[in-house]
């Protein structure tokens, strides 16, 4: 009996020119087009489930983009952007969720009845990957927008970012690095700016290593709540958000208090006064770092609020509509 003893061959080279072989074909696509709106009320249409950034290893990044119509289509255009950031101390949520005191859509609606176009944006969570990745996501997001701002009706240059939470932490950080080319990322639509024009900051936090302990009621988050956090992590938002880390230099750069410049945009941040997961210290010390690099910005203090203006329900409208007044002003021309 012969055995045939197999050919020794160099894999690596093999694999080389197998891959040389394979005729050259068009790159996977990095992000898709917006689609078709849907008219969703008298004053919005909705462009949902846009993939506006795609990388290897991860869920795409989504979006939906809220257009404001009238009763005879489309609002003239182009119009203003504002880019709306979920909270969610960076381990939950997701783009269509407002906080739970604010009426269903409220932000999205009250926007679009306003002339402004709202893309309400996914980034990736804590867990999924360490800043400044939901900075990076937010940045795809904003170039994406402009690099499809014509076929959207939208005005590239009248884009405003407005966050709750985590989410006025990420909007704060977006507005206070528009010219920073090292956090950029390399994700989604390249060639477009990533800078904004004005931020509303709702209860964010601006500093991580200034954060108290996060005091949660007990059994809150236990259970299957937890179950994917890896053992021995922080349950802190700072830390997990970098990684798991405590150390103090990594945690201001991921704070906006360490990125203020004097070209900075101006800044809305509303907190309440009564907040017992960020204090209202948090924004005081960032508008107080605003005012002596000569950035324009105002604080409103919501009395007898807790995080997410509860205690304030019966304001809700009224804080909505303060945040929408300064956008549409800041915004009403290039």
């Amino acid at each position: 009996m012969t055995l045939i003893e197999p050919a020794v061959t160099d894999t690596a080279a093999d694999l080389n020119a197998a891959v040389q072989d394979v005729p050259a074909g068009p790159a996977f696509p990095a992000f898709d087009g917006p689609g078709v709106a849907m008219q969703v009320s008298e004053v919005s249409a909705v462009h949902r489930e846009v993939n506006y950034a795609r990388t290897v290893g991860f869920r795409p990044l989504t979006m939906d983009i809220w257009l404001p119509r009238t009763g005879r289509g489309p609002v003239p255009g182009p119009v203003p952007l504002v880019l709306w950031v979920h909270g969610g101390a960076f381990q939950l949520g997701d783009r269509r969720e407002l906080p739970p005191t604010f009426p269903a859509d409220s932000v999205f609606s009250r926007l679009n009845a306003a002339g402004i176009a709202c893309a309400t944006v996914d980034y990736r969570l804590a867990l999924e990957a360490p800043f400044p990745a939901q900075l990076h996501d937010l940045k795809a997001a904003v170039r994406y927008l402009r690099a499809h701002a014509q076929e959207l009706g939208i005005d590239p240059e009248r884009f405003g970012a407005w966050g709750e939470s985590a989410g006025g932490h990420l909007a704060a950080l977006l507005g206070l690095t528009g010219d920073r080319d090292d956090l950029e990322g390399g994700l989604g639509a390249q060639g477009h700016s990533s800078a904004i024009s004005a931020v509303v900051d709702f209860y964010g936090v601006s500093s991580l290593p200034l954060m108290p302990p996060m005091q949660l009621p007990a059994g809150l988050l236990t259970g299957p709540m937890v179950a994917g956090v890896p053992a021995g992590m922080s349950m802190e938002p700072g830390p997990m958000l970098i990684g798991g880390s405590s150390d103090p230099d990594l945690l201001a750069a991921a704070s906006p208090l360490g990125h203020v410049s004097a070209g900075a945009p101006p800044f809305l941040l509303i907190h309440g006064d009564s907040d017992a997961l960020v204090p209202l210290s948090q924004s005081e010390l960032l508008a107080q770092a605003l005012s002596a690099a000569g950035v324009r910005n105002d604080v409103v203090v919501i009395e007898g609020a807790d995080h997410c203006f509860f205690g304030a329900e019966d304001r809700i409208d009224s804080i909505l509509d303060t945040a929408i007044t300064f956008l549409s002003n800041e915004l009403s021309q290039p």
